[in-house]
């Protein structure tokens, strides 16, 4: 991800949780997400132990993932009309080959622990709330049977 890319990818996050995640949060799960994708909280993470990757077909955002000091995805999105086609697959095997620990780990909003279910996360603990955001905490061995190539090649 470039400094470029970052209104295109604070559109895609904010599409894709409007349309699957906003519906179930308070205004204050809303407003804090918003605080998140901005395109300003973006450029200041990009500064951080960040990686962010992003999806692009002819120019165009299509998915974006940000995997937090080594250990955690802290943002996996894919524009709506473009959902359910490997993008967001594709996006976490990448990721995932740079993360520097054996367990990586998500806070997956509750609409979306399907799919990481999918892509071998397991839940571990309970359903969680901040800033209200509600969240599945979930994880992933990567040193287990499923690695990133296994996660690219089940599409």
């Amino acid at each position: 991800m470039n400094e470029k890319d970052l209104g295109a990818v604070s559109a895609v996050c904010l599409a894709s949780f409007s349309k699957s995640v906003a519906g179930t949060l308070s205004e204050e799960g809303i407003s804090t997400f918003s605080k998140i994708a901005a395109s300003d909280a973006f450029l200041n993470r990009m500064k951080e132990d960040n990686l962010m990757l992003v999806a692009e077909c002819d120019g165009e955002i299509e998915g974006v993932i940000e995997l937090k000091e080594g250990c955690h995805v802290a943002m996996l999105f894919v524009e709506p009309e473009k959902q359910m086609k490997g993008i967001g697959r594709r996006l976490l095997s990448s990721a995932l080959s740079y993360a520097r620990v054996g367990t990586v780990t998500v806070s997956a909003s509750l609409s979306s622990v399907p799919a990481y279910r999918k892509y071998g996360f397991e839940c571990k603990g309970d359903i969680a709330e901040s800033a209200g955001l509600i969240y599945q905490p979930m994880e992933i061995e990567l040193n287990k049977s499923i690695q990133p190539t296994a996660i690219a090649s089940a599409d």
